[in-house]
């Protein structure tokens, strides 16, 4: 019987075997752009069908956008009457003098960016459209990094299926409302950023030596990307790190100096928008949201195992807009938040009458909600001396807990929406901690398990209308 077992397991080890290298010979034979172009597709569909209605009522930057296209910065609100109404928004800064005015807060990259399409459609131009969109070139974007930094197609492949299906990134771009848009276009940025640092550093290499002259323009051109970046997410900038140890200049100085002149054009740009607009250079209209914006009422199965977390909530006046006080009970929602459980219910998870499984409106556990980062924990712990995985590892770091210091971690959400700061650089980590482990039933199923998670987790924000 023992034999017969161990037979058996011989057996589908050696299928898997031959199934997987057959895909590597078909993948092998595909042209990347190809390849990109199908990832592309894949992404935008699945993206555009998760949330066919797209009732997206919180689209700021369509606002922003007709703004600029009325040659003033701030929106009208609150308007309650008319076919288009913004009074019920959150996350607006009112002009003081200037009744029936605001400004936003965020950095005004996305509303840049769906300015051709308010121009065509005013304030019915789907905002929701154009993330789903969007994001589906991030999974491309996604398959051009990952096939970076491996040699076996097959592990690319399955680093960006994680990537766009089994990690926040879905939620983000299907949802597209203000806050998840904002991810998305500054995801584009960051993922061309870091592909672009891996070329620059390969095409040195290959001509064995670094250009001559203070800068590297090809460097400086990384960083204007990532530059870019931050006119979507400010918080994304303090991924700096990574630039200084991967791209072209041969040093680190040379390196950080190129990228940094390059980030420093759309720095100055978000920062003189800020000041003429707003009066500093950073928005005060985060400050003011501090003591305005609705605070989350903490639940779900942590809370029921420890009451205690039902005190989790913001505390203006006492603590700062960043305050490291937050980190312990932030790093809480990012890694240890669990849905809300309901024993009373059958074992459907997707019974929208009583599940025996919801997530909390508060986040997810990335643990939990994506548990294939977690292949990034041994190249971190036996690689770091490598430059590139010092650099990603930094920049995660810096940018977490930067995050975690922050007053608000991003509810209503599913997951934990704040990882898209800095997901594309763990997606390196967890792309070579993939490529060190091979493709295996347990790494597939570690990615197998995130994208169930993930497709969960879509679903009941659809249908919770969040």
């Amino acid at each position: 019987m023992q034999g017969s077992i161990a037979t058996t397991v011989v057996h589908l080890g050696s299928l898997a075997s031959r199934l997987g290298d057959g895909l590597r010979s078909a993948l092998v034979r595909v042209r990347p752009s190809w390849l990109s172009l199908g990832f592309a597709v894949l992404g935008g569909l699945v993206y555009v069908l998760s949330n066919p209605e797209r009732q997206n009522i919180y689209n700021h930057f369509a606002w922003q956008a007709q703004a600029f296209l009325d040659g003033r910065a701030s929106i009208p609100w609150p308007v309650a009457s008319g076919p288009f109404q913004n009074a019920y928004f959150q996350d607006v800064y009112p002009v003081a003098g200037e009744p029936g005015r605001a400004l936003l807060p965020f950095p005004p990259l996305p509303a840049i960016v769906l300015l051709p399409f308010v121009a065509a459609w005013g304030l019915s131009a789907n905002a929701a459209l154009v993330a789903a969109l969007l994001g589906g070139i991030n999974v491309a974007l996604a398959w051009r990094l990952a096939s970076r930094l491996t040699s076996d197609p097959l592990v690319a492949v399955l680093a960006t299926l994680f990537y766009g299906f089994g990690t926040v990134a879905w939620y983000a771009a299907m949802l597209g409302s203000t806050w998840f848009f904002a991810h998305v276009v500054a995801s584009t940025f960051l993922l061309l950023a870091i592909t672009g640092a891996l070329d620059v550093e390969r095409h040195e290499a290959s001509r064995g030596r670094a250009p001559a002259g203070p800068i590297d323009w090809r460097q400086f051109l990384v960083g204007l990307l990532f530059g870019l970046a931050a006119g979507a997410r400010l918080t994304t900038i303090f991924a700096a790190p990574f630039f200084l140890f991967v791209g072209g200049g041969g040093s680190p100085l040379r390196r950080g100096l190129s990228a940094g002149l390059g980030a420093a054009i759309p720095l100055v740009v978000l920062f003189t928008y800020n000041l003429v607009t707003a009066g500093g250079l950073l928005h005060p209209g985060y400050e003011y949201l501090y003591g305005h914006e609705f605070q989350p009422v903490p639940s779900g199965l942590l809370v029921d195992l420890l009451p205690a977390l039902s005190g989790i909530t913001y505390h203006p006046g006492d603590w700062a807009l960043q305050d490291p006080r937050y980190v312990p009970q932030n790093l809480l929602i990012m890694l240890a938040w669990l849905p809300e459980l309901r024993l009373d219910c059958g074992l459907s998870l997707l019974d929208q009458a009583c599940p025996l499984l919801r997530p909390d409106r508060l986040g997810t556990s990335l643990l939990l909600s994506s548990p294939a980062w977690l292949l990034a924990l041994p190249v971190v712990l036996h690689d770091a001396r490598r430059r590139i995985v010092l650099g990603a590892a930094l920049a995660v770091g810096v940018v977490a807990v930067v995050n975690l210091m922050h007053f608000s971690q991003g509810w209503v959400q599913f997951g934990y929406r704040f990882s898209n700061d800095f997901a594309p650089f763990l997606l390196v980590l967890m792309t070579l901690g993939l490529a060190r482990a091979g493709v295996r039933w347990w790494t597939v199923g570690l990615v197998a398990v995130s994208v169930l998670v993930n497709a969960w987790g879509v679903y009941w924000g659809v249908v919770l209308g969040w």
